[in-house]
């Protein structure tokens, strides 16, 4: 094979990267995103797009994104090659120097589809041989219209709560016990004070309103735990459904997210993404009693 190259974007430098994309089989183009239009909105950035190109060809591409106002990307969330140009890939993340987990979109059953499959499992290998590891998978679920609001339970009093100090020491009871990978990596490496530090900036990094963050409570006043309905640079949310330890078992993560749900819907949301991790099952029970349906899988890499 003859010398490849493999460099940043420059600014204002276009390439059609349409031949190295599978047809709607998986990875962010599934979700109709357009890599230009995203870019003018500050979300990918030439620094944060790397290319593998031989003999003048472009083989590779690897871009990460992130919020317009972030000075690092948050996610490796697209990459391509053609077809034999794995290794380019590989020398591609190598060779940036950001650091992010790779989140790789694939349709409900990928696993079940052989071109999705092969596709999703090319993807990985180049993760794994960049020095990657997989971390954790996901479902992702997508609510509209068509699939009903919930009823409210009635059984919680919700209010705001506009004090940070307040809202940490809720979320330091909702990350004990947690079923979340990425709040148990964070207490593994520093403790349950980091696991709320990284969800407190999460919700602020949200360019939704404060005054949408709720806290529950029984009747008698007793706090339940905390609902954030929010909007990303993408849509509406769910930005956290936590229940404190001491009320857990009694299905209230239902009424969290119906409250949740509501809130976003009377401010016109006509599409509410949530996540969850696939092991954590009382929580993907709770996304499919509220009638939320899966509307992806994802794999994470680190």
């Amino acid at each position: 094979m003859s010398d490849l190259i493999v460099r940043p974007l420059a600014a204002g430098e276009t390439i059609d990267f349409h031949h190295l994309t599978d047809p709607a089989l998986i990875d962010i183009q599934t979700t109709g995103r357009d890599y230009y239009a995203q870019a003018a909105l500050g979300q990918y950035r030439p620094e944060w797009t790397w290319i593998a190109l031989r003999d003048d060809r472009f083989v590779a591409r690897a871009a990460w994104w992130g919020g317009p106002d972030d000075e690092s990307p948050k996610a490796l969330d697209w990459l391509d090659f053609g077809p034999g140009e794995q290794d380019a890939a590989v020398e591609i993340l190598r060779a940036a120097p950001l650091t992010a987990e790779y989140c790789l979109i694939l349709p409900p059953r990928w696993r079940d589809d052989p071109r999705a499959r092969a596709a999703a499992e090319a993807r990985i290998e180049v993760a794994e041989r960049a020095g990657m590891r997989r971390f954790v998978e996901r479902l992702r679920y997508g609510w509209t219209p068509a699939d009903g609001l919930p009823d409210r339970p009635g059984r919680l009093r919700f209010t705001e709560e506009p004090d940070d100090e307040r809202i940490r020491e809720v979320l330091t009871q909702i990350v004990a016990g947690t079923l979340d990978a990425h709040q148990r990596q964070a207490i593994a490496d520093g403790g349950p004070d980091a696991a709320v530090r990284d969800e407190l900036e999460f919700l602020h990094w949200m360019p939704s309103p404060r005054e949408w963050w709720r806290l529950a409570h029984t009747p008698e006043g007793d706090l339940v735990g905390l609902t954030v309905p929010g909007r990303n640079y993408g849509g509406p949310v769910i930005g956290i459904v936590g229940v404190v330890p001491g009320q857990r078992g009694h299905g209230y993560a239902y009424d969290l997210l119906v409250e949740a749900t509501l809130l976003l819907r009377s401010h016109g949301a006509d599409h509410i993404a949530a996540d969850t991790d696939t092991t954590n099952t009382p929580m993907a029970a709770t996304f499919a009693r509220a009638g939320y349906p899966i509307s992806q899988e994802r794999v994470y890499l680190k």
